[in-house]
């Protein structure tokens, strides 16, 4: 049975009403890449601005900062990138994949050996690393992986990088490296402080790490964005009171 004129029409109409609301959910999607440490804190910071922007869809995407630098410098649709350390924003600056001129420092962290939650070692200074009983300590690579330069930086400023690296097993990110801690595959691991607290019923932190460098993560738009606009709205609500205190409730500091 043929549709009637009027019934057609507003099957007409609700195809392109429904073509055109697709049309604006894309337009208004915002793609984030942040280091895996960020994952939780962004993911509620995310959620918080696509309710203040309504119709825009934040898409999130973790990893080592490294890698999500190669992306975006390799073509990656990102609008904005957040880093774990300045050498990976550096690097996008370097090859043109960020406007420097949003660069901006929005938190800080500190890196901390943690143990399994039953762990007996008496680990209370760098040096018991080398005892022994501790046989693979967890970190992440200095070549690619932020929390992994920081983790060098401290050990070489104790004058340990040679002999715990010897016990040395290789994260991809902060996040494999708590795993494996978590798990018990090694006897310690270094992580940053914000990602020891989301496994308190896991492990437990041995010790703080003091560094004359100091773990500030910046963040920027992207040079390929066709979303500069809502990029620097997302900048800038991280940068506000509200995204601060998301910020702090999950660990981070002030830059």
């Amino acid at each position: 049975m043929p549709f009637a004129p009027n019934k057609l029409k507003s099957l007409t109409a609700a195809a392109l009403l429904s073509l055109l609301t697709l049309s604006t959910a894309q337009a208004a999607e915002l793609v984030v890449s942040a280091a895996a440490s960020l994952t939780n804190a962004f993911k509620e910071l995310s959620q918080s601005f696509e309710q203040q922007h309504p119709g825009t869809k934040v898409v999130t995407n973790f990893g080592a900062s490294d890698i999500l630098m190669q992306q975006i410098v390799r073509g990656a649709p990102v609008d904005v990138f957040a880093s774990a350390d300045q050498t990976a924003m550096d690097k996008a600056l370097t090859e043109k994949a960020v406007n420097p001129a949003t660069r901006k420092n929005f938190a800080a962290n500190q890196i901390v050996l943690i143990v399994p939650i039953d762990s007996k070692l008496p680990l209370t200074t760098l040096k018991d690393l080398t005892q022994p009983a501790v046989k693979k300590v967890a970190y992440g690579n200095p070549a690619s992986v932020p929390f992994g330069r920081y983790t060098k930086t401290a050990l070489e400023q104790a004058g340990l990088w040679d002999a715990v690296s010897a016990k040395g097993v290789l994260a991809q990110n902060v996040r494999q490296s708590l795993d494996y801690v978590a798990r018990g595959e090694v006897e310690a691991g270094f992580v940053f402080a914000t990602d020891a607290a989301v496994m308190p019923d896991k492990v437990k932190v041995a010790i703080r790490i003091p560094s004359d460098t100091p773990a500030t993560y910046p963040i920027a738009v992207t040079a390929s964005t066709t979303q500069s606009e809502l990029a620097n709205q997302f900048i800038a609500y991280v940068l506000s009171p509200a995204g601060q205190n998301v910020l702090a409730r999950y660990g981070f500091l002030k830059p």
